[in-house]
């Protein structure tokens, strides 16, 4: 009975049933209306033309506009109405213009050295492209002299997460997708407790959607300890669906000096104390030296927004002398992603990586919820003679999601993309490497939601030792995974096809 209280007062019931209760009373208020009202039905059907033919001519991902455009006519009563509510992927105004005006306020504090540039040209022009497109874009530049240290798993990431913790001796900043209590967050939440009476500046977000494992106000409590603790993008309960723009991000910044990003959040299942969809596979990079200070701006751009405070940038800038030079280190380019700008970043890089491609490209991604444009890609790449391989869980967390992952696995295998299932449990890896010189370890997932609507970051990383470390972690991987080959896309039951061929329709709005 107790337990069955607790779900009935939890946030994500709460605000399930909140959302389920007002767009009930939308669709029978339209209901309602339409019954009675001969020209309200008129207008709600006109309504969903015009947004049919508003959508079809938009400039606009095209697996969006057909999800959008598929729903409507299959309900046009309610379904004009129901894009007009939902599927314009609103940003709140507020957080929209906020998050803008400080990245372009505080572009200019991050400067790109010209030397670096060109010296990754005449390495490859490709990557130097590369390297180019995310500076013009994202406005993060590309460094050297920082060391990278790629992390396999979770277990592995905690460690060095710790152990760099506990030197703190000026700030830690953390921002996280998902924090949940448990061994994990409550291992860090001991040392950031003790590092607040040493008199270091700690501050934590933590994304109001992801974390909806903790209690209403838990940043209150939080703050009790001298921790500075804001909630990213708080969801309301009113027309709570329309909030869809979480901070997807996971950042650790301490003194300017270390640096963590990649997939995995504060929460045990990351950790494999926890079983959670089998074995959890997940990666992350720890940085060290000059390139940490654009993980500084990152955290501190969405803090002084969420926080509605003001730092000197600056001031959190480790000073040269006591930074040590990684002569021995390549090229370092950590970059954030922004649905408030209409700069694709995330899904551009992943397409340049693939594009550019000589000789092999691999990627882990928990979800191939992928377009036209991405497949295509793809298959061009493979048939040119690119090795392409694909690594996603074989366990999922999301059984219709993991369905319209393998709706693709026909097309991109008859193409020559391998494709590979991890046995052992759920791989939640965002990272691609090609051809011994580059890769990319993110928070980006390969589908629309990472693409189009939420905040995401990553790292490239250019002629760095880490890379050969990422592409073995992920050949020793693949020996846990099977194959699905053509032949086996094949032999899928016809029904199951069908089933995938439905959901795929509405894919762009998983």
């Amino acid at each position: 009975m107790r337990k069955f209280l607790h779900i009935l007062v939890s946030k994500p019931f709460v605000i399930s049933m909140t959302v389920l209760i007002e767009l009930s009373m939308i669709i029978y208020a339209i209901y309602y209306l339409s019954l009675r009202f001969l020209q309200v039905y008129s207008i709600l059907v006109l309504l969903s033309i015009i947004t049919v033919i508003y959508l079809v001519n938009k400039t606009e991902n095209p697996s969006y506009k057909l999800s959008w455009a598929v729903l409507i006519l299959t309900v046009p009563l309610i379904g004009g109405v129901m894009y007009l509510l939902f599927g314009g992927k609103k940003i709140p105004k507020a957080l929209r213009i906020g998050v803008i005006k400080l990245t372009n306020d505080e572009a200019p504090v991050l400067k790109q050295d010209r030397r670096l540039l060109e010296n990754i040209y005449e390495y490859d022009v490709n990557l130097g492209k590369q390297a180019n497109y995310i500076w013009r874009n994202a406005y993060y530049p590309i460094y050297e002299k920082t060391n990278v240290t790629y992390l396999p798993l979770g277990e592995v990431k905690f460690k060095h997460m710790l152990e760099e913790l506990e030197k703190a001796e000026k700030f830690i900043f953390l921002e996280y997708f998902i924090i949940h209590q448990g061994l994990m967050w409550g291992s860090i939440l001991d040392i950031l407790k003790r590092k607040v009476k040493e008199g270091v500046d700690v501050r934590v977000m933590f994304d109001d959607g992801g974390s909806l494992g903790v209690p209403y106000g838990y940043e209150y409590e939080i703050r009790k300890y001298g921790i500075k603790c804001y909630v990213f993008n708080p969801i309301t309960l009113r027309l709570a669906v329309q909030m869809n723009n979480r901070d997807h991000r996971k950042i650790c910044v301490i003194d300017g000096k270390v640096g963590f990003i990649g997939g995995i959040n504060l929460a045990d299942e990351y950790i494999n104390v926890y079983e959670r969809f089998g074995y959890w596979k997940d990666t992350a990079v720890m940085i060290k030296g000059e390139a940490v200070f654009s993980l500084t701006v990152m955290f501190l751009q969405f803090y002084n927004y969420t926080a509605k405070t003001k730092d000197d940038y600056f001031a959190f800038k480790a000073p040269k002398d006591e930074m040590i030079e990684y002569q021995n280190a390549g090229y370092v380019q950590p970059f954030s992603d922004s649905p408030t700008d209409d700069e694709a970043v995330s899904e551009t890089v992943h397409l340049n990586m693939i594009n550019m491609a000589k000789r092999y490209v691999y990627i882990m991604t928990p979800y191939l919820v992928i377009g036209h444009e991405m497949i295509l890609t793809l298959s061009i790449a493979a048939k040119n003679g690119v090795d392409i391989r694909i690594m996603v869980p074989h366990i999922p967390d999301k059984w219709y999601v993991h369905a319209v992952s393998r709706s693709h696995y026909e097309e991109l295998t008859k193409n020559g993309v391998r494709i590979f299932e991890y046995t052992p449990g759920f791989v939640h890896a965002k990272i691609m490497v090609s051809d011994d010189e580059a890769s990319i370890v993110g928070t980006t997932n390969m589908d629309y939601r990472s693409y189009y609507l939420h905040f995401e970051c990553g790292v490239l990383i250019v002629n760095d030792p880490s890379v050969m470390v990422i592409k073995n972690d992920f050949l020793n991987t693949q020996e846990k995974c099977i194959e699905v080959t053509y032949a086996d896309t094949r032999r899928v039951n016809l029904f199951i096809r069908l089933g995938r061929a439905i959901l795929n329709l509405f894919s762009a709005l998983m």
